[in-house]
């Protein structure tokens, strides 16, 4: 992966956009990304547009990439539709980067939206439905929520209004991580306020409202141990990135120094695995492959973006990236190891808690974040010295862990 580039970054803002069409949030992203790259779109020789419910939202079925992109201008390439659940914008750059590594092309585009938000909040909830095995989906309710046996929920932490059965989903593994290593609310809740706090300073972010550890206990609760500043919203966005070889950004009018080298990327599926191994956690097998291409240790990890669809994620996913032993998570993020101007700063995007989680465009939200930080432009949220970074990015559900999975390193 040493002649793969990322040239250039775009993003709208995440959040509620009801008066916008997912055409126009794409345009937004895509023109942003081009102009950072100094690319014209006749430059551009493939496309993979990542989504997975404009369908079900929008009822814009089987071509949304073509339609999004031959809207504003890209004719006669290849366009391609990928789906990945909470993976399909970072699927949708691991497949450009493969095309250009298999000389199909030497610029490529990929990117991610989705439109979520809809008057019809049955809808809305109802387009997380699918993410598992339709066919048997109270076998997997029974296999999920037993992690979470053993730990009794305290007396009004559950939530009385609806919210996403995946909420139960992310409690059980919390309950687990509980049980097994004496993970703590409290710890949960650190997640949660340091990635408020980090939200501050991203005026893309969704919501940019710092919250303490306390008032994060004491919000409104979802179902135990997570409370709603824990969760990510639901959400609406895009964001692309201008993907090249050497040859590629020679040609380009963007300034060569800004582009970022892609080390590695790794995309895997589960396996079969009892849930209290960890070891062989998809995301832990594949960021074993991704270091291992990268040629480097989760030691040269400056800065990480991982998928925190909860606050419990991100203390999942650092173990999973080896950035602290298992079980040392919850006390690593209640240090303070994971605050920009700790030891390895996680989420200083605010994190999908506060960015906000627009799915098929939440993985290149990932990629924006860290092309900036390792670019040096990220002001106040800016991780002093950054040259290495990895990127987390999980979509589905499969047996006891994510349907698929998507690690990629990045380096300055």
């Amino acid at each position: 992966m040493s002649d793969i580039f990322i040239a250039g970054v775009g993003m709208t803002q995440f959040g509620r956009h009801l008066d916008r069409s997912y055409k126009d949030l794409t345009r937004e992203s895509v023109e942003q990304a081009l102009a950072d790259a100094g690319a014209e779109k006749s430059q551009v020789r493939q496309a993979y547009f990542g989504s997975c419910v404009v369908g079900f939202m929008q009822d814009q079925h089987m071509i949304p990439g073509q339609v999004a992109l031959r809207s504003m201008g890209f004719e006669g390439i290849p366009i391609f539709n990928v789906e990945g659940a909470c993976a399909s914008a970072t699927s949708a750059l691991y497949l450009a980067a493969q095309a250009i590594r298999a000389g199909s092309c030497d610029i490529a585009l990929a990117v991610g939206t989705e439109k979520m938000n809809s008057p019809d909040k049955a809808r809305m909830f109802a387009a997380f439905d699918s993410a598992w095995d339709v066919s048997c989906v109270e076998h997997n309710k029974e296999i999920l929520l037993r992690m979470g046996e053993g730990i009794d929920p305290p007396a009004g932490s559950q939530s009385q209004k609806p919210y996403s059965m995946f909420m139960d989903v992310y409690a059980a593994f919390c309950r687990l991580h509980m049980k097994t290593f004496g993970t703590t609310q409290r710890q949960i809740a650190s997640v949660s306020a340091k990635n408020h706090s980090h939200s501050v300073h991203n005026p893309l972010s969704q919501y940019q409202q710092p919250y303490s550890i306390d008032e994060v206990m004491h919000a409104p609760p979802i179902t135990y141990p997570l409370t709603l500043p824990m969760c990510a919203p639901i959400s609406d966005g895009s964001a692309a990135a201008v993907i090249c070889n050497s040859r590629g950004l020679a040609s380009l009018n963007g300034t060569a120094s800004r582009a970022v080298r892609l080390l590695s990327s790794v995309v895997r599926s589960g396996s079969s695995r009892g849930a209290d191994e960890y070891k062989n956690h998809l995301t832990a097998l594949a960021a074993a492959e991704a270091y291992e291409q990268a040629g480097i240790s989760p030691a040269e990890v400056d800065v990480a973006e991982v998928h925190d669809a909860t606050a419990m994620g991100e203390i999942i996913q650092a173990e999973n990236l080896q950035l602290v032993p298992y079980g040392e998570a919850g006390p690593a993020a209640e240090r303070g190891d994971f605050t920009v101007g700790g030891r390895v700063p996680i989420n200083p995007s605010g994190g999908l808690e506060s960015k906000g989680h627009p799915i098929g465009a939440t993985g290149l939200g990932q990629v924006y974040e860290l092309v900036t930080q390792l670019r040096g432009e990220a002001g106040a949220r800016q991780v002093a010295g950054a040259r290495v970074a990895v990127q987390e990015n999980g979509g589905g559900i499969f047996g006891v862990e994510e349907a698929t999975a998507v690690i990629n390193v990045f380096s300055k």
